[in-house]
Formats: structure tokens, C-alpha cells, sequence
């Protein structure tokens, strides 16, 4: 297949490095491969991120480079004139923080246009070195029991949540970048992590439903992308929701409506080892719904897909579809315009004012 027909497969993966090498150019071409993630490991200065994401797109224009950059903690681009962000937290706290001087409505809404200025840097300085999207905003809940989720939750409130991730989705749309509401139907109840362990929900369906779920329905149409939880609810399905037909289709597709791109998590990580082998497991998420999958810092287990999996025709056309919605369909400024673009100023000025940051 020339690349000038090629469309995005459904298989996301890294690179090695901070330079393409021939591996990687290998599996980037390859027609199962839809998405390229970069980690922390790939950025050394925005030069070296440009020029990566430039050699990418050279080999494949239709691949959908892909970062996981939320702010606090999770931020993989963080130095070389890269803003860091706060923890989602610090905006649930904006909300909250009423005083003799402010009322509830004013924090409320001061805390939305604070996630709109969050959105909009974040996704504008991405696009400036040619990164297509990131993999945010968190929708779990903070019941303060997930270590792996705390601070990059907004709020244990759905409602808040709802209103901040609208806000910052709306930054995001506003530079140029879709959106991913993760980790479908929530994982902030469950205590282990799901990179090292295989959590568990034990709550009913229409706990669920009426709680942690509630931002993805009241997003609705302004929901890009969802990811599931490498999480298990014991009492709707014994697989995890990611691998569920029941959590990605019955709930998801049909009872919420939703009709973004569905991304799996990232297959190596030890939530997902309840699918089997690597290629079971994507086998078995795409079957339950999802659009793509992750493979992560796993060369080895990234050549056994491209190797062995096998979609269906019709499949991989509605996916690519879908796929095709998150690129960016505007030219993104450079980092010299950027930094004298008003809208950018502003954004950050509003930040600084906060206190939100430095």
C-alpha cells in the first residue's frame, strides 16, 4: 500500500527515542498503524519535538500524533518555554474557593474560564511542535481512594467536573485540538492502579450511571474521544471496561449516545493482562468497540500486532473514519507567533493572575 492511500489503522504506538530510527520508521508504516503516542523520553527541547513530529508526518500524514500532557504531574513536555500546568484538582479548588468577597457564582466562574485558559495553552503549544492531540480531560471522580488518578481528577462533584472539562474542551477547540474523556465509566472508586495491578468496582451499574458516568452524558456531542478504564465492575461485567461489549456498546454507544472514537488503554499495562496475550487483548477490545488501541513502551509486543492481528475490512474503514475527526483541520501557529498571539497572552496572564501558574 503507497502512503498516499494509506489511511490510520487502529494500532497507536511509541518510538524508541528523540529520532525516528529504522525500526521505528518500520512500524509507522506499516498499514495497521493509526497513531503515533510520545512520551517524556521523546522530548530533549521543542527543536527536537518539532523536528520528530515532522519526520513523522513525512512518513505518514494521515497518523494522529498523540502525547499524554494534562498538567500536574502528567505532563510530558515540560521545560524549554512549555507552560506547566496545574493539577485538574487546583481548578475543582478555584470553584470551591467562595469568600467574603466572591461568591459561589463568581468562583464558578472564574474556575471555567481559568480550564478554557488551561485548554487553550496546553493544545496550542502542542501544536506549535506538531503534536495533533493529548489524551485529557480526566473525568474520574475524586473519592480520594485512587492514588493513580488524585490531583488530575477536578472534582468529586460530576457537576463541576461536567462544567470544567466543557470548559476545557472548549480551550482545546478553540487552538485547534479534539478531545478524550478518560477513564470511561470511571476510575476514581477503584483503589489499585491499573499499571501494575487489575482494580476493582464493586458498585451496581446505577451507581455508576448516576454518578462517575454523568460528565460522559452530559458532554455528549462535545465528546471527541473516550477512554476506558482498565478497571473490572464485577457487577455489570467480568471483563474490564475496556474489553466490555456491555460498558462500550450497550452503555456507551447506545444508552449514551456517544459516537467519537473509542481508545483503548495501554495494552501492556497489567489491567489489560485479563485479555490474554497482547493480540488477544486488542482483538478483544476492538471486538467490545473501541476504535484503536494502545501498545506502549513495548517494542516487542507492538511487532506482535502488526504482526498477527486481524481487522476486518469494514472495521478498520469506520475507524479510520472516526480517526480521521481528531486531526487538526486548521495550520497551527509557530512557536515565534504563538507567543505574540493575543488570545495566548491572555490566557496565560489569566493563569498567572490565579496564582495557577508561575
Amino acid at each position: 500500500m503507497s502512503k498516499s492511500i494509506m489511511k490510520p489503522g487502529p494500532i497507536t504506538l511509541d518510538v524508541v527515542g528523540q529520532t525516528l530510527n529504522a525500526e521505528d520508521r518500520r512500524r509507522i508504516l506499516h498499514p495497521l498503524t493509526g497513531g503515533v503516542i510520545l512520551f517524556g523520553r521523546n522530548f530533549n527541547d521543542r527543536k527536537q519535538l518539532t523536528k520528530l513530529t515532522v519526520d513523522i508526518k513525512k512518513l505518514r500524514p494521515d497518523v494522529l500524533i498523540s502525547i499524554d500532557h494534562e498538567g500536574g504531574r502528567v505532563q510530558r513536555c515540560r521545560t524549554d518555554g512549555f507552560t506547566h500546568l496545574p493539577p485538574m484538582r487546583k481548578l475543582g479548588e478555584l470553584w470551591l474557593a467562595k469568600n467574603k468577597s466572591t461568591h459561589a457564582a463568581e468562583s464558578a466562574a472564574l474556575a471555567m474560564a481559568a480550564a478554557t485558559a488551561c485548554g487553550y495553552v496546553l493544545a496550542a503549544e502542542l501544536r506549535a511542535c506538531g503534536v495533533d492531540f493529548s489524551f485529557t480531560p480526566v473525568l474520574d471522580l475524586d473519592f480520594g481512594r485512587s492514588g493513580v488518578i488524585g490531583d488530575r481528577s477536578f472534582s468529586r462533584d460530576p457537576q463541576i467536573v461536567f462544567a470544567l472539562a466543557k470548559s476545557l474542551n472548549e480551550g482545546l477547540r478553540l487552538a485547534g485540538m479534539a478531545n478524550c474523556g478518560k477513564h470511561f465509566p470511571g476510575h476514581g472508586w477503584a483503589e489499585a492502579d491499573s499499571h501494575v495491578a487489575i482494580p476493582v468496582d464493586e458498585r451496581s451499574l446505577q451507581e455508576i450511571l448516576n454518578d462517575d458516568a454523568k460528565p460522559y452524558e452530559w458532554l455528549d456531542l462535545s465528546l471527541a474521544a473516550v477512554m476506558p478504564a482498565h478497571v473490572i465492575y464485577p457487577k455489570v461485567d467480568q471483563n474490564p471496561a475496556g474489553f466490555s461489549k456491555i460498558w462500550l456498546h450497550s452503555v456507551l454507544r447506545l444508552e449514551l449516545g456517544f459516537e467519537g472514537v473509542i481508545f483503548s488503554d495501554d495494552l501492556s499495562m497489567e489491567g489489560a493482562s485479563v485479555a490474554g496475550s497482547v493480540v488477544e487483548g486488542a482483538e478483544m477490545a476492538l471486538d467490545a468497540g473501541c476504535d484503536a488501541v494502545l501498545i506502549c513502551n513495548r517494542p516487542d509486543l507492538a511487532d506482535q500486532l502488526l504482526a498477527k492481528l486481524k481487522v476486518s475490512k469494514t472495521k478498520q474503514a469506520e475507524s479510520a473514519i472516526r480517526l480521521n475527526k481528531l486531526m487538526p483541520d486548521n495550520q497551527a501557529l509557530s512557536w515565534a507567533e504563538l507567543q505574540d498571539e493575543a488570545q495566548y497572552q491572555h490566557a496565560k496572564g489569566l493563569l498567572q493572575q490565579l496564582k495557577l501558574i508561575a
